[in-house]
């Protein structure tokens, strides 16, 4: 393994946005081949997202000199209530990504742990993810296990033709 090339896991800063943003459309190239659009105006609607997501996508990033060279997102849900607890929240772990140069490092399995950090910090009931075939045993390594309860329906319409 190649040694860890960052400096820090942290938050994301809002002059980084625009870094993220590029960090998605890259992750759109790599998986599903080039984005139709333009990338300047995507990462400025991206930032403009995030930014107005900030309270329930909380974004992490990994940096190497001020240079990013990987992303997570938190999602915070809140749930419906029981008579026990009215504050309960569950997360969703989205839109990792690491650089091809930096993966196999190490760097993935530090965002993966400062995200179940945040998710404690926030007390939440659980975290689910939505991984590539690549990252899974990534998730397991780090304290995710295959739900026999948790399942999903693919939704046929036009928010369907995206992937996370």
């Amino acid at each position: 393994m190649k040694p860890v090339p960052v400096t820090g896991i942290r938050p994301a800063r809002d002059d980084e946005l625009a870094a993220v943003a590029a960090l998605r459309w890259r992750w759109v190239e790599d998986n599903d081949g080039p984005p139709q659009g333009d990338r300047a105006e995507f990462v400025r609607e991206f930032a403009a997202w995030a930014r107005a997501h900030a309270e329930t996508h909380r974004c992490l990033v990994a940096v190497r000199d001020e240079q990013v060279l990987g992303m997570a997102f938190l999602a915070l849900t809140p749930r419906v209530p029981t008579p026990h607890d009215f504050s309960r929240i569950c997360g969703d772990v989205q839109c990792v990504y690491v650089v091809p140069e930096a993966r196999d490092s190490g760097v993935g399995g530090l965002l993966i742990e400062a995200i179940l950090r945040l998710a404690s910090e926030f007390g939440l009931e659980r975290v689910t993810v939505h991984s590539s075939d690549r990252a899974i045993p990534a998730y397991l390594r780090h304290g995710f296990s295959v739900s026999k309860n948790l399942l999903q329906s693919v939704i046929d319409g036009p928010a369907s033709r995206t992937n996370s």
